[in-house]
C-alpha cells in the first residue's frame, strides 16, 4: 500500500491491502463499510447491542479470514456483507437456543413457585446451590434475573456490563444448571 491518506486510496487499493494483511488498511476497511454492516445487522436483529456485537465479530472475522478475500475476484464489501448474513444466523440460532432454555428453566421457576412438593423443594434447593457456587459475575446476574426478576437491559446497566456480556453469562449459566439439575434429579441429558 503507498503511504498516502487513507480517504484518498481507491477501493481496490485498500482490498489489495486488507489481503495483504496492512492494519492500516483494516482501518480503512473499517471506516468505510463499518456502517453498512452494523445497518444490516440492526435492520436484521431489531436490536442494537446484538448489531454492534455482529459487527465487533464480522470484521474480527474478516480479519482472521483476510486470506480468503481474494480482491481480484470479488468486492470486499460484498465479501463482507455474506459475512455479516452469516454472524446474523449465528446470533438468531442463539436467540432461538436462548428462548428454549429460558423457557426450559422459566418453566421449572414456574413450578417451584406453585405449592412446592418434595421434588421441587430438591430442585429449588439444588438451583439455589449451584448458582451459589458459580463465579462472579455470573453468580450475581443469574441472582439477579431468578430472584429480582430483572431484565438484561437492567442487569447490564446496574452491574455496568455491556448487554451482550450479561446474555453470554445467562446462557452459559443457565446452561451449566440444567445440566447440573439433570445430574441431580436423574433427567435425560443433552438437548
Amino acid at each position: 500500500m503507498r503511504p498516502v491518506e487513507p480517504g484518498d486510496l481507491s477501493a481496490a487499493e485498500v482490498a489489495a491491502g486488507f489481503a495483504a494483511g496492512h492494519e492500516e488498511a483494516l482501518a480503512e476497511v473499517y471506516r468505510r463499510w463499518s456502517a453498512l454492516v452494523h445497518g444490516i445487522a440492526l435492520k436484521m436483529l431489531g436490536d442494537r447491542a446484538d448489531a454492534e456485537d455482529v459487527t465487533q465479530q464480522v470484521f474480527v472475522s474478516a480479519w482472521r479470514g483476510r486470506s480468503t478475500f481474494d480482491p481480484t475476484t470479488g468486492s470486499l464489501p460484498a465479501w463482507l456483507v455474506g459475512i455479516t448474513k452469516h454472524r446474523i444466523a449465528d446470533r438468531l440460532a442463539a436467540r432461538s437456543r436462548d428462548q428454549r432454555t429460558l423457557a426450559a428453566v422459566g418453566g421449572i421457576r414456574e413450578d417451584m413457585r406453585a405449592a412446592p412438593t418434595d421434588d421441587r423443594v430438591v430442585d429449588r434447593l439444588v438451583l439455589a446451590d449451584e448458582i451459589s457456587r458459580l463465579d462472579d459475575p455470573r453468580r450475581t446476574i443469574l441472582g439477579l434475573v431468578f430472584y429480582e426478576d430483572q431484565t438484561y437491559a437492567q442487569i447490564a446497566e446496574r452491574l455496568n456490563l455491556p448487554l451482550g456480556t450479561v446474555k453470554s453469562h445467562v446462557r452459559r449459566g443457565l446452561l451449566h444448571l440444567r445440566d447440573r439439575l439433570r445430574e441431580v434429579t436423574g433427567g435425560p441429558s443433552g438437548s
